[in-house]
């Protein structure tokens, strides 16, 4: 097995999640910027982001040696972490059947937030995505998100000053219309 085959094959898989065969420039981007957090709780991010090298592993039956071997060796992408984070959302918060799989929506509705959804294959421009990924991940989006990776119409709180998990809870709070605060 050679490394590079298995970190395209991953890259691959993660594109397959989350769609975007058009900003493919962009969430190479992503995947070759580390995720770094300010908030202590946001750690888990970055171990969903980990865990997500496992489960890819899993179901393309790939050993736990070789993953641990060839594609644990690197801290955890922000493609990573965001690809878990929307993944966490279907399967374990916002599954319904009737809906069908929302994987790539609840992904590409964090490419939004934080500015970058023009930035197609077309209008890639690196040094404007790492002005974003700068503004997302040292928190100088705006109180109600706008930057980061959950806007919010009616923040109970500066998203900026919350981790990242309780961003994405009050997202979805407002997503299925509890925003009446």
């Amino acid at each position: 097995m050679d490394e590079q085959y298995l970190k395209e094959e991953y890259f691959a898989w993660i594109v397959s999640l989350v769609g975007g065969r058009g900003h493919l420039k962009m969430l190479h981007k992503l995947d070759e910027t580390d995720f770094f957090y300010v908030l202590p709780m946001d750690a888990n991010r970055e171990d969903d982001g980990v865990e997500l090298r496992y489960r890819f592993g899993y179901e393309c039956r790939y050993d736990d040696a070789l993953i641990a071997h060839y594609l644990d060796n690197r801290p955890c992408s922000v493609l990573e972490m965001m690809a878990a984070l929307a993944l966490r959302i279907e399967e374990n918060i916002m599954d319904d059947p009737s809906e069908g799989d929302r994987l790539k929506n609840w992904f590409w509705s964090m490419v939004e937030s934080m500015g970058l959804s023009e930035m197609d294959d077309e209008n890639f421009d690196a040094k404007t995505i790492e002005k974003h990924l700068d503004i997302f991940m040292n928190r100088k989006y705006r109180r109600n998100g706008a930057g980061g990776l959950f806007t919010l119409k009616i923040p109970p709180r500066d998203m900026r000053m919350v981790e990242i998990w309780y961003q994405m809870c009050w997202y979805l709070d407002e997503f299925i219309g509890g925003n009446e605060r």
